[in-house]
Order: C-alpha cells, then structure tokens, then sequence
C-alpha cells in the first residue's frame, strides 16, 4: 500500500513538474517584458496540451506566460543593435540626443520626440553598468 502511495506521488510530481517545464517563460526567457504582441502558437499550444491532460498546470502555465509576456513572439522591426546606437555617443559621453533620434527613425521609421523639453532623462551610475556587465566608458 505504500508504495503505491510512493509511484502515484512521483507519476503526479513528474506530470506536474513536466507541464510547468512547458511554460514559455522557460523556454523564451528573452521574451519577458513584452506587453502586446501576437500569440506564439508553439508556446500556446504546449499550454493548450498542459490544459488537456492537467487542467490546473496548464492554466498556471497561460497565466505565468500572460503574466511574464513570453507567449508573444518577438517584434523584431523595433529592435536596434546596441553597435548602431554607439553613433549617437558623443567623445565626452554625452548622447546627442539630434543624432539618437535620426537613428531610431531611420532604424524603426517611429519619430520620437527626444527634443521635447520636458522630457525627463534618468542618468545612470557605476554601480549599474558593473550589474549589466558594461564598461563605464563612452568609446
């Protein structure tokens, strides 16, 4: 009797731990933050088979992918390489923010209004380039 308690508490826990696995927040973790977006349909539908054969950890799973925004595919057209950006840095480490604002709008077509003057700029310190791994120079 015992072990029968023993195999069904493993065939549960690997089934439970199977469909968690399943999340496309494991599986794309560089989607995390996306707000909006079209629905990926493998992590959709791997969701969708977690609901099938376990209602409740394929339902964990849509929520945490809603929840994180991993079920989302990416929107690659605005999306600019970090190399192209370097043109806007001037020699002193400033942004020219005339300079960034031609590259974004040639690089996404979007026209954003970083002459505005009220927009507010947050500045950044040492200690948050070494989390990023970034060196605290402008060249």
């Amino acid at each position: 009797m015992r072990s029968q308690f023993r195999v069904i508490g493993a065939v549960l826990a690997i089934s439970l731990f199977t469909q968690l696995a399943a999340c496309g927040t494991l599986f794309f973790p560089d989607r995390r933050g996306q707000i909006e977006g079209k629905v990926d349909p493998v992590v959709a539908g791997l969701n969708a088979i977690g609901i099938l054969f376990y209602v409740l950890p394929g339902l964990i799973a849509f929520g945490i992918d809603f929840a994180t925004g991993a079920i989302y595919l990416p929107d690659a057209k605005y999306s600019i390489a970090p190399q192209r950006l370097q043109d806007a840095i001037g020699s002193d480490g400033k942004v020219d923010n005339a300079k960034l604002k031609a590259i974004i709008q040639h690089e996404t077509g979007l026209n954003l209004p970083l002459d505005n003057p009220q927009l507010i700029q947050q500045r950044g310190n040492l200690q948050q380039l070494a989390a990023l791994g970034l060196a605290p120079n402008a060249a």
